[in-house]
């Protein structure tokens, strides 16, 4: 029976299939700590693995840091040709590197997000050289665009990030430098629905399993963008907004809301939970600051803040208990 378990769940064994099955099983203490040690425990191979990555990162994120720190000390003295040429002989030969084939997958990830900084390094200097006069959202747009190709190709969830917050950064430079009449809720109201587009789609290509699993801090780090997103819009809708955007904005944010509760209690995950809860309470602090800013209602407002957080807790206390029980 217990050759029978392990063969079947042998790919996919985690922490809380062996709980399970040394619950239900004649298991003993000798063979739990050995499927633990081979599926759970990080052997000398991962760790080998995790050095090796670790340190490919930190290379080539030295490297890159290096480049641009060099550029700066050393601006006044280089020629026009030799700051434009040794930027673009680097991302030739990184690109060149990250597609031989010997390269391993990861390696090569690494390797093109590295390429990625270069090309915005490349952008920033030939602006400098040539005194283009571009506004910055020329350059973050420029950037995105020379990019988009590696980001699609490497799939890599770093680069996406990077992709993501150049894509918010082009945004927002626009609103400041050429829309600027647009008004502020606005201004926040589209990046909220975009990066929840995002989010979402990642989120199914997460639970699709013939695609493969999305890494859960890129998921967190984007549920967490559209959060920030959602409480600086409705705060804006509450201080100053345009009603029409307002009412459609807090529909929206209700709707997202209300879903990402409830996949936080179906998924277990109290993340979600615990993010959500705390921008509804930072919104009606928001909202009660509105109706009243003296002493009374400030007063009020910090004992509603403790209270709110310490039922967000408990709740999430209980919960985690539920869950641990049910296992």
């Amino acid at each position: 029976m217990k050759f029978f378990i392990f063969h079947w769940a042998k790919k996919t064994l985690t922490m809380k299939n062996i709980y399970i099955i040394s619950r239900h099983s004649d298991l003993t203490e000798q063979g739990i700590e050995k499927a633990l040690t081979e599926n759970i425990y990080n052997n000398k191979e991962m760790w080998q693995k995790f050095l090796r990555l670790f340190l490919i990162i930190l290379g080539i994120g030295f490297t890159t840091a290096g480049i641009i720190f060099f550029f700066a000390y050393n601006w006044a003295d280089l020629h026009k040709f030799f700051k434009l040429g040794l930027i673009e002989v680097l991302i030739i030969a990184t690109t060149i590197l990250a597609l031989l084939p010997k390269i391993k997958n990861g390696t090569r990830n690494i390797i093109l997000t590295g390429s990625s900084f270069l090309v915005g390094v490349l952008f920033a200097v030939f602006g400098q050289v040539y005194q283009t006069g571009a506004d910055a959202y020329d350059f973050f747009l420029a950037w995105t665009l020379f990019i988009a190709l590696w980001v699609i190709v490497s799939n890599f969830a770093p680069l996406w990030l990077l992709f993501i917050v150049l894509i918010n950064t082009t945004f927002f430079l626009y609103t400041d430098q050429v829309a600027k009449d647009w008004p502020p809720i606005l201004v926040i109201t589209l990046p909220f629905l975009f990066n929840t587009a995002i989010f979402t789609t990642f989120l199914f290509l997460d639970m699709d399993k013939k695609i493969g699993k999305v890494p859960k801090w890129f998921i967190y780090i984007l549920a967490l963008g559209c959060v920030t997103f959602a409480t600086m819009g409705m705060i804006f809708g509450i201080v100053d907004g345009d009603l029409p955007v307002a009412l459609g904005l807090t529909l929206i944010v209700l709707l997202v809301f209300a879903l990402g509760i409830k996949y936080g209690i179906q998924s277990k995950d109290g993340f979600y939970l615990s993010v959500i809860p705390l921008s509804i309470i930072i919104i009606v602090s928001a909202l009660l600051l509105k109706i009243s800013d003296e002493l009374r209602m400030l007063l009020f407002i910090s004992l509603f803040i403790i209270v709110s957080i310490t039922l967000v807790i408990m709740n999430l206390i209980n919960l985690q208990k539920k869950w641990n029980h049910e296992k």
